[in-house]
Order: structure tokens, then C-alpha cells, then sequence
């Protein structure tokens, strides 16, 4: 896979399919390999452009502390290094607070955005992550790591075949990749672009499962009243990763939203 060497670290990416670009950002502690349902759907459509995160995957894992809107300019300079002026922009769960800087912060850069089970702050009523990601953090980290995955899947398959072969990779995870995940722990907490929601100009398009057990689905809810003209879609028993577990629905929605004019 090619390397591209951006905001003074080497990142991982890909490239597949023709068209528009369509950059597309990972959640905590996994790499763009999750992304494979939405890249075979997407790249009949789009040129889609996965990468991994600082800290994991084939990507640099330097010292922290890492940001979000680090890891925004990560991105940007990424789009930069290939020649992309502008794209359409998918984050999920962390990869949407991410994809949440650069639409504050770069909003030039971005035809259309989409947000995927994820959250703007962390209070104590309907915003933020919920207790099995509270606890989790607390954990060492692949207990915390094993913790979480038990709670983003809900479908029989993926917690009996899916959820023990990745605990089964994460036992052989070497040093450099714990203290990546932990950086990105580190890096989500406190988060809070509340405030700064109603800066986001690009059209809108959020996406939550309604049985997520990670971050609290009403947090879409939030989201969705502070971007203008931002249009909210809840899909029916979703998990934390309906992007996999209802990819169907979910790539439905996003084509939909990003081919709509």
C-alpha cells in the first residue's frame, strides 16, 4: 500500500475506484480494512480514499498527545499530498470528530459530509459516549480494547465469529500499537465542538443506530439541530458499527444523500 509522508508522520492509504473523491475516516483503535463493505459499494461511484490513523494500523504511531483537529490536518494534508482541492468526507464514531474539525476549520475542502455514529460533547444527560466506553477507557488497554469491541456489535454473527477473531488479533498486538490506541483514547476525551456546530456549512448527513451501545444515539440528535439543514437518519436496531452490521442500509443512505443535489 502507498505511504504518504503528511504533517511530519507517514500515513497509510488507498486508493480505489473513478469519479468525485470521497475521503472516508476510521473510528478509535481500527484501521481502513472496516471500510471494505462501503469501498465496494462507494468505488463504482467515487474515487474513495481510506487511510489509517496516526497510531494504528500501517501508519506512523508517534508520541502524543494526539487531537482530533490534529488528526483533521492529518487529513487535509493527505487530500494536499494527492491533489485533492476538495471531496466529500464520511467519519465515523472517532473518524466524525475528525471529519467534524476539518468541516469547521477547512470548510472549503468539503462538497458534502457525512457523520456516522458519533457525538459532538460529553455531558451528563443524552450527549457523548456511554458507561461501556467510559469503562473501557478505564481498563488497561487491551482489556479496555476487548471491552469495547464486546460492545459495538450486536448481531449474533459478528459477536460469535467476528468479535473473537478480533480479540484474537488484538493478543498479538505488538507495544507500539497499544500506545497508539491509548493516544487515541487520550485524544477523544473532553471533546466538544458544540458551540462550534453551527460554523458547518457543507450539507449534512448523519447516521446513528438506534441500539448503539458506545456513544449515546441521541448525541445525533444534538448534532443534527446545530448544523443547519443537517438531515438525520436513524437506522432501526443499528449498532455501534451499523456501517458493517446494516452496511446495506447504511451505503444506501450515504449514495442517496451524496448523489442527491
Amino acid at each position: 500500500m502507498p505511504v504518504a509522508n503528511v504533517n511530519g508522520i507517514n500515513i497509510n492509504y488507498t486508493i480505489a475506484g473513478h469519479g468525485k473523491p470521497l475521503v472516508m475516516i476510521t473510528g478509535l483503535g481500527i484501521d481502513q480494512s472496516t471500510w471494505k463493505p462501503q469501498v465496494s459499494a462507494f468505488k463504482e461511484h467515487y474515487q474513495v480514499i481510506t487511510f489509517d490513523n496516526r497510531g494504528v494500523g500501517k501508519s506512523d504511531k508517534p508520541e502524543g498527545p494526539y487531537s482530533p483537529r490534529m488528526m483533521a490536518e492529518d487529513t487535509v494534508q493527505l487530500m494536499d499530498f494527492l491533489k485533492i482541492e476538495k471531496a466529500n468526507i464520511l467519519g465515523y464514531s472517532m473518524g466524525g470528530l475528525i471529519a467534524q474539525e476539518i468541516a469547521i476549520n477547512y470548510p472549503e475542502r468539503i462538497t458534502k459530509l457525512v457523520l456516522g455514529s458519533t457525538w459532538c460533547c460529553q455531558d451528563d444527560g443524552a450527549n457523548g459516549v456511554t458507561p461501556n466506553l467510559l469503562e473501557a477507557a478505564k481498563l488497561p488497554p487491551r482489556q479496555g480494547f476487548n471491552r469495547l469491541i464486546d460492545s459495538c456489535f450486536n448481531r449474533l454473527f459478528y459477536r460469535f465469529i467476528i468479535v473473537p477473531f478480533i480479540k484474537f488479533q488484538a493478543r498479538r498486538m505488538k507495544e507500539a500499537e497499544i500506545k497508539g490506541i491509548e493516544r487515541q483514547v487520550e485524544c477523544i476525551k473532553g471533546y466538544d465542538s458544540l458551540d462550534r456546530l453551527p460554523l458547518i456549512k457543507a450539507p449534512t448527513l448523519i447516521v446513528t443506530g438506534t441500539k448503539d451501545r458506545v456513544i449515546k444515539h441521541e448525541s445525533s440528535d444534538t448534532i443534527s439541530q446545530k448544523i443547519p439543514d443537517a438531515r438525520l437518519v436513524k437506522i432501526k436496531n443499528g449498532s455501534h458499527v451499523v456501517c458493517m452490521e446494516k452496511s446495506k442500509v447504511f451505503n444506501k443512505e450515504v449514495l442517496e444523500f451524496l448523489q442527491s443535489t
